[in-house]
Formats: C-alpha cells, structure tokens, sequence
C-alpha cells in the first residue's frame, strides 16, 4: 500500500496542503484480472479536491472513508460531486461513501441542498460503524470505536505491501479521537500508525475530543 497525505492542517486548509485527507492506493487486479491500482480517500476535509488533483485522476478513485463528518473531515465532498456529475465527457459513475454517521444528510446540509436531492448518480452512500469491514481491491478497511463528540471511527487497512506485493501490511488511521479502547485496538500491530493529535500538552485539558502527542 502507499500513503498519500494530501493534507494534515488541523480545522482548515493550509498554503500548501489541505485539512485531513489522505489517499492510500494498492496494487491488484481487477473483475477481469487485469492489473489495477485501487484509491481509496480518508477523510476529504477543506482543500482535498485540488490536492488530489495533483496524484489521482478523481475517476480513478474507488471509495472514500470518513473517520467522522465534522466539516474539517468531509466538505470537500461537494467538490467531488461537481466534479463527478458535471465531467466534460459526461457524468462518472457512482462510488461507494463510508462513514460512521449518515453521509446523505450531511452532504445535504454541506450542499444546501433539499431532500430531493439524493446524489445516487455519484455516490453510494453507507454506514460504517464500529465492527463493520469492507474490502476495496485487495485492501480490507475495518472501523474501530473513537471517542469523540460526534459518531466517530479509526480505519485498520490491510493490504499488500508496495516494496514487495507478496507481504501483506497493515496502516491505521485514528482521525479525530481521544485516546479510547478502540483506538489502542486499532493501533495495535500495526506496521503504520497515522494519529491525528489537534491538542498540545500543557494547554489543552478537555477530554473526549482530541489526543496530545503524549496521550
């Protein structure tokens, strides 16, 4: 597998990358055993469609992961339903959106738009709570119980190692979580741990939100 940080600036874009969003890609063979690379996002916060520009084709791209749906995770959500539904060659297909809360309803609230709107032409959208897994290509994605204030996941991904496709390796995602059970499950045995840590020691006290380095 190969980890792409399009972005880590906490709560909103920075000059040179986005707000959390992350593409993990993994080589296998797709339904007519030809030779594919999967995509697949983490996270798709403020500033993740432009930067995605920059390594992936957004047709290329399999499904995308929410860790949870606070606005710093997800916005860019819209910027990839525009550019789904309006390609100049005609509209790309749907893709399958998970997260731990209903996608639907926020993209609604994040596009302004009514309960008319359904967004099937693009997205395939699903719950995806602790104790769920799902496989994309030759990665399986499980979702681990995260503390914070709202429904929120850490991702286990295990797939193929890039240096040699005949290992398999495995990556974990926190997203936005104290420290919690679920996380230490998550993490544990991991070859790659990505831990979102918004907090600093000695400043911020509040529990139940974010980790600190040292937690």
């Amino acid at each position: 597998m190969k980890l792409t940080i399009l972005g880590c600036s906490g709560s909103m874009s920075g000059p040179e990358g986005a707000a959390s969003a992350y593409l993990l890609q993994a080589q296998g063979v797709d339904g007519n055993g030809k030779a594919k690379t999967y995509s697949i996002t983490l996270d798709f916060g403020p500033g993740a469609m432009g930067q995605l520009l920059r390594h992936l084709d957004p047709a290329d791209l399999d499904a995308m992961f929410f860790s949870h749906l606070h606005a710093d995770h997800c916005v860019d959500i819209i910027g990839m339903h525009v550019y789904r539904r309006w390609f100049p060659t005609g509209p790309l297909p749907a893709i399958d959106v998970y997260s731990p809360a209903d996608g639907l309803v926020r993209t609604r609230q994040i596009g302004g738009d009514s309960d008319e709107e359904t967004y099937a032409n693009e997205y395939r959208f699903q719950e995806f709570g602790p104790g769920a897994s799902v496989n994309v290509g030759p990665m399986q994605i499980e979702a681990f119980a995260a503390q914070h204030p709202v429904p929120a996941v850490g991702l286990r991904i295990t797939g193929p190692s890039e240096a040699d496709p005949r290992a398999e390796v495995t990556f974990g995602f926190t997203g936005d979580t104290d420290m919690c059970e679920g996380a230490v499950q998550m993490a544990r045995g991991v070859d790659l741990l990505l831990s979102e840590s918004a907090f600093e020691d000695g400043r911020d006290d509040a529990r139940g939100i974010h980790m600190t380095g040292t937690r």
